[in-house]
């Protein structure tokens, strides 16, 4: 029997925590991915541990995969000494892994790694980058950073979002728009095969008659008044 209540709670909760995941989409979609990826890219790092505050080293840089309870110090793994844990570390002011780390447990081909202290490390989260520097030629799919040519994203959390079935990356939602089914942005009409491409900034007015006439007058040469004949008598 208690078997048989175990099971019932688990096909009850499972199509719940699907919705918290935000999948957005079939049961494949969540399957994608282990349970514990998105609660760790949720969880915030490096804050102190409220059960081991007076501790020396109390700073929460770890996480089992296997509890998915939260951030863990140091002190918190001997509670989970058979369990999987990862430690965590931080370069300018992101989350990192190293890959010798993760790799163990997610596929993270196709994201960008850095080598920091001599290791080989990946970003958690997206690194929104304002302005790709000149001679770029590949960015992430996700959120546009500079990459290798050899890489499509940036971090793990820009893997999630770049491969699920409903994301369309900026570029490809460029070349849709641009092309010639864009028929709202692009001015095409079924009848005509000219296309009129619409520009989104302000077009200069045409000219009237009183602005015609201002281009067109030409200041003169400037003339002086006649110093030479003047006499002044006193």
């Amino acid at each position: 029997m208690i078997d048989s209540d175990q099971e019932t709670t688990v096909r009850e909760i499972k199509p719940k925590s699907r919705r918290i995941m935000g999948g957005g989409g079939p049961d494949d979609e969540d399957d994608k991915w282990p349970p514990w990826l998105r609660p760790l890219l949720q969880t915030s790092f490096f804050v102190q541990c409220k059960l081991h505050a007076d501790a020396h080293k109390s700073e929460c840089n770890m996480y089992c995969l296997d509890c998915m309870n939260g951030a863990l110090c140091s002190l918190c793994l001997a509670y989970h000494r058979d369990h999987r844990a990862i430690q965590i570390r931080r370069s300018s002011y992101h989350d990192v892994i190293r890959v010798s780390e993760i790799q163990k447990f997610l596929d993270i081909s196709g994201i960008q790694t850095y080598i920091i202290n001599s290791a080989r490390i990946v970003f958690l989260n997206e690194r929104p980058q304002p302005r790709p520097g000149k001679g770029v030629t590949n960015t992430c799919q996700v959120c546009e950073r500079s990459l290798l040519d050899s890489f499509s994203f940036c971090s793990i959390g820009c893997k999630i979002v770049g491969t699920s079935k409903n994301f369309i990356s900026k570029k490809k939602m460029f070349k849709e728009t641009d092309g010639s089914d864009g028929e709202s942005l692009n001015g095409v009409s079924n009848g005509n095969k000219k296309s009129k491409v619409q520009s989104f900034t302000p077009s200069t007015p045409p000219p009237t008659a009183v602005n015609y006439r201002t281009a067109k007058r030409r200041k003169g040469v400037p003339h002086r008044a006649p110093m030479g004949g003047l006499i002044i008598e006193y």
